[in-house]
């Protein structure tokens, strides 16, 4: 589609380049740097099936763009609550990739915990906590790694999220979590996602989305959690997700979709440190969901010129540890 250049577009690309030879190398890096990185990444968060009319991702399609990006592996991730997509994609899905490319799709399964019961109410179809165990561990035995992409439209920590909490603890799953002013909501600060932290310390919790990510500033509002920044923005010291992150190491932080860039990219110079303060639990991610998808965090993160060292956690070894993968050479 024609673009029309405005006067933000030349602001955010004189900052870009002024960013640029501040932190990154003298040498121009090519256009598609990340498919030459020597580090392949390992993808937190991507999605198959039809999110817009006609536009579907089959598991082929996101092959073909892994592999023009230098991604060795990512994770699929089902959407089955009513508020997460307009057209379900199932756990099937992941699991019908998984099972055509066992050596680059790692598959999630999701469960919605308005389906559960509990006393005094008659028993349906997934009774307590219990019930979500059972149906948990036959997803792991398929193949699963983690639970997500979990999206409903319950306050973060209502009592219903909290039963897929504890079943999560139980069968050793992390949960990638969506959070801004609908779906899991919560308020400036975090609260009710601290109280999970804090209920459940041996959880892994990978935040994501325009609330979740709105909380690296200490000045986020709660309009800020329904909307994505301007760029460029200053990040204000104090925000939540340093706070937490110091505090809570089950806390992690998914950098992909829009929210996850705009986040390092409306203050690069804050942006580059927050990623090298909080290396040990970032998680590189695109949240592809449809062909021909521009994902600017390739180029962002490679512009940034991290450290090695920097770029492998956030990259893969997160993943790695985090999935209990096996390493690849």
């Amino acid at each position: 589609m024609p673009h029309s250049w405005t006067r933000r577009d030349v602001l955010k690309g004189a900052l870009l380049a002024t960013a640029g030879s501040l932190v990154a190398s003298p040498s121009r890096k090519p256009a598609n740097a990340a498919a030459t990185a020597k580090i392949r990444y390992i993808d937190i968060h991507t999605h198959l099936g039809a999110f817009y009319p006609g536009r579907e991702l089959t598991a082929e399609g996101l092959l073909q763009f892994m592999d023009e990006h230098g991604v060795e592996r990512a994770c699929v991730l089902p959407l089955i609550s009513p508020e997460s997509a307009p057209v379900a994609q199932p756990t099937s899905t992941a699991l019908a990739a998984f099972k055509q490319f066992p050596d680059r799709i790692i598959p999630f399964c999701a469960v919605d915990p308005r389906g559960v019961t509990v006393p005094p109410q008659r028993t349906g179809h997934i009774a307590g906590v219990k019930g979500l165990v059972d149906i948990l561990r036959r997803y792991q035995e398929a193949g699963c790694r983690g639970i997500g992409e979990h999206k409903t439209g319950l306050p973060f920590d209502a009592t219903q999220n909290l039963y897929l909490y504890e079943a999560a603890t139980e069968v050793d799953l992390p949960i990638l979590f969506h959070l801004d002013d609908l779906r899991n909501p919560d308020t400036p600060g975090l609260p009710r996602v601290e109280r999970v932290l804090k209920e459940f310390p041996k959880l892994p919790l990978i935040g994501h989305a325009a609330g979740f990510w709105a909380s690296i500033c200490g000045a986020a509002t709660n309009a800020d959690f329904g909307r994505y920044p301007e760029i460029p923005k200053p990040v204000e010291p104090g925000g939540a997700l340093d706070r937490l992150m110091e505090k809570y190491p089950n806390l992690y932080g998914d950098l992909s979709e829009p929210g996850g860039e705009k986040a390092i990219a409306r203050d690069l110079a804050f942006g580059r440190e927050f990623l090298i303060r909080r290396a040990d639990q970032l998680l590189f991610g695109t949240d592809v969901l449809m062909p021909e998808q521009k994902i600017p965090q390739f180029e962002l993160f490679e512009s940034l010129n991290l450290p090695a060292e920097v770029q492998r956690k956030i990259y893969r070894d997160n993943a790695l540890k985090l999935l209990k993968l096996e390493t690849k050479t």
